[in-house]
């Protein structure tokens, strides 16, 4: 299935629900605004039947523990037992796996709330308003360099794909800003600062590459954890309950993320691999007060993406890739909706 344009995935006719036998109940349902809600494992949960009837999904699909929701413009995957969701063939990585219970299958209010509802309906962000100004970030420089291998330093071809992507937004008419302009060191503070300074609508993209054994490739965007939700990769700990300064744009951070992530994919998609979008406690995504997010664009110790990241058609690809989902997400978000009510 190809990845269209995320502003248009809405469905756009309402159909029946199906049922599905699943294994014994283990909590007992309520329903809240018209949604199904239940307590699994202390935690708040809808039903998949909520979520189509509420998304005008015209069906649901389920073999094994596979279920796949679809209508002309969207198709949902989901495992139960599993926390990745496919949709329209993008991953993204469930703060919670999807639950069994009663006979129905069941995703986690903040997933429906913090990941499902922006993505499928990013007009209706409340505090995502147009921008002209776009931060772009280009990680590491300086006595910090970053990855590095026998080609490079990842400082480099940071601040090279910054500022392709600092021409082509100029080039639409983008007031572009550089947390770096040159092989410079910055502290992680003074990214934040530089961006926070940026008094009128904007937002911020932080580009990296990535590390990690020869084994391991492929492209992953990460933004901001919300409260309540571990570092991707770590246990909880308690400060994860702490609410930062970039939670205020939980939902524009990951509509933004769907964009430029599927975008990038669209275009470098056959040469690696869509590691998802996944939730992070990286310092710049936690101080910024813009709607942000960060770029791993592929490994450096991967011997294959090693040569794909000193290639300057690949660098363009995801310049060109990150510019094309901006113009598309401040389309998205600019059109503004009243929002109808999700679970409390």
């Amino acid at each position: 299935m190809s990845i269209r344009p995320f502003f248009r995935i809405l469905a756009c006719a309402a159909a029946a629900w199906l049922a599905f036998s699943l294994p014994a109940p283990t909590a007992r349902a309520a329903t809240q605004n018209g949604w199904e809600v239940s307590k699994i494992d202390g935690r708040d949960y809808v039903s998949v039947e909520s979520i189509q009837r509420f998304y005008r999904f015209a069906k649901i699909s389920r073999s094994g523990n596979k279920l796949v929701l679809e209508n002309s413009k969207v198709e949902m995957r989901l495992t139960i037992g599993g926390n990745e969701c496919l949709m329209n063939g993008v991953k993204f990585v469930f703060s919670r796996q999807v639950e069994s219970s009663g006979g129905k299958a069941w995703v986690s209010r903040i997933d429906l709330a913090k990941l499902i509802d922006p993505v499928l309906r990013p007009s209706f962000i409340q505090n995502a308003g147009d921008f002209r100004t776009v931060v772009i970030d280009a990680g590491h420089g300086g006595k910090d360099p970053g990855a590095t291998n026998s080609r490079g330093t990842e400082a480099r071809y940071n601040l090279s794909v910054a500022n392709k992507l600092k021409t082509l937004l100029q080039n639409k008419g983008y007031t572009v800003v550089l947390t770096r302009d040159s092989d410079r060191y910055l502290t992680l503070q003074q990214r934040v600062d530089l961006a926070n300074a940026v008094r009128e609508s904007a937002i911020f993209v932080s580009i990296h590459f990535n590390s990690g054994g020869r084994a391991a490739r492929g492209i992953e965007t990460f933004t901001l954890s919300p409260p309540g939700i571990a570092h991707y990769g770590r246990g909880f700990v308690p400060a994860d309950n702490i609410s930062r300064a970039g939670n205020e744009h939980d939902s524009a951070n990951i509509a933004l993320a769907t964009s430029i992530h599927g975008s990038i994919l669209r275009r470098v998609g056959k040469n690696t691999l869509d590691r998802g979008i996944k939730r992070a406690r990286f310092s710049v995504l936690s101080g910024v007060r813009h709607p942000a997010i960060l770029l791993e664009g592929g490994f450096m110790t991967h011997p294959y993406e090693a040569r794909l990241i000193e290639n300057d058609t690949y660098q363009s690809a995801l310049a060109n890739g990150i510019c094309d989902a901006i113009h598309k997400y401040r389309y998205a978000v600019s059109m503004k909706k009243q929002a109808t009510r999700l679970p409390n």
